[in-house]
């Protein structure tokens, strides 16, 4: 998946908690909010300056707080594996060190328990000449 289709299924699947992310869907979406967050947190710091008030950052994380949790949970179910299994990530260290190995890992192939393969379809189009 490229980067404006995985920013795209993320907002529009903000609160679908089912079905399957594959690995480019999920970090494109993390590379997304980072550069975001990275310019709401600057043009705080420069609202804060000439207005004394900055909350674009603050507005921006509550904004993307639940389409994250939700491209996770997805994630975690391409993995075969629980959405709850997101939680890990409130283990400080060895629990993000966990999730980020698992978010790098490579979605089982075929269809699992929470739905098809989000790559079946490209790999078959990838292969037709």
């Amino acid at each position: 998946m490229d980067f404006v289709p995985a920013i795209k299924s993320g907002f529009q699947n903000y609160v679908t908690f089912s079905g399957r992310a594959c690995r480019s869907e999920y970090w494109f979406w993390v590379l997304f909010v980072l550069i975001v967050s990275v310019v709401a947190t600057i043009l705080d710091a420069i609202l804060a300056a000439v207005i004394a008030i900055g909350f674009l950052s603050l507005i921006w994380s509550l904004a993307v707080l639940l389409p994250g949790i939700a491209v996770a949970v997805r994630r975690m179910h391409d993995l075969d594996k629980s959405g709850w299994w997101v939680l890990i990530g409130l283990i400080p260290i060895i629990g993000w060190i966990i999730f980020i190995i698992w978010a790098c890992t490579k979605g089982t192939d075929g269809s699992n328990r929470f739905g098809p393969d989000p790559l079946a379809g490209r790999a078959a189009a990838a292969a037709a000449p």
